[in-house]
């Protein structure tokens, strides 16, 4: 009995060991994400054990709100011998500056959101509701 783990995948097989779908695996190779990987006779894609670990590269940096883009740069970066390391501090860096302003601008929703659910008695006429009110009131927001 064979025990050695195969090296070459099918796609369903990267796909599930990914933890994405067949369509998503596909869309990152025209996007360049992922080489476009050996056919076999049959025409099937036959894809080696990199391709896992790097769909799974793309997964985690989607997670932490990278673009495509962004990863596209990453990956460039990870094999980069000389501006790797210092490339990919500053795009996480870039990132996480991204992600603390967004968190800035949700608490400022936040506090906007419970002063007006605050202000709600919850019943009574709904022209005199100060949710519906402040969503309707043009020179409130500008």
């Amino acid at each position: 009995m064979n025990t050695t783990p195969a090296t070459h995948l099918a796609i369903g097989a990267v796909a599930r060991a990914a933890g994405v779908g067949i369509d998503t695996v596909r869309y990152y190779e025209r996007e360049g994400l992922l080489p476009a990987p050996h056919r076999r006779e049959s025409g099937y894609r036959d894809y080696d054990t990199g391709a896992v670990a790097r769909l799974r590269f793309i997964r985690r940096a989607k997670d932490l709100g990278f673009s495509l883009d962004e990863i596209r740069d990453l990956l460039a970066l990870s094999v980069d011998r000389e501006r790797g390391v210092k490339g990919v501090k500053q795009r996480a860096e870039q990132r996480l500056d991204v992600v603390e302003q967004r968190i800035r601008e949700l608490k400022l929703v936040q506090r906007g959101l419970k002063q007006l659910i605050a202000a709600c008695p919850g019943h009574g006429a709904l022209e005199q509701c100060p949710i519906l009110r402040a969503l309707g009131d043009d020179g409130a927001s500008k």
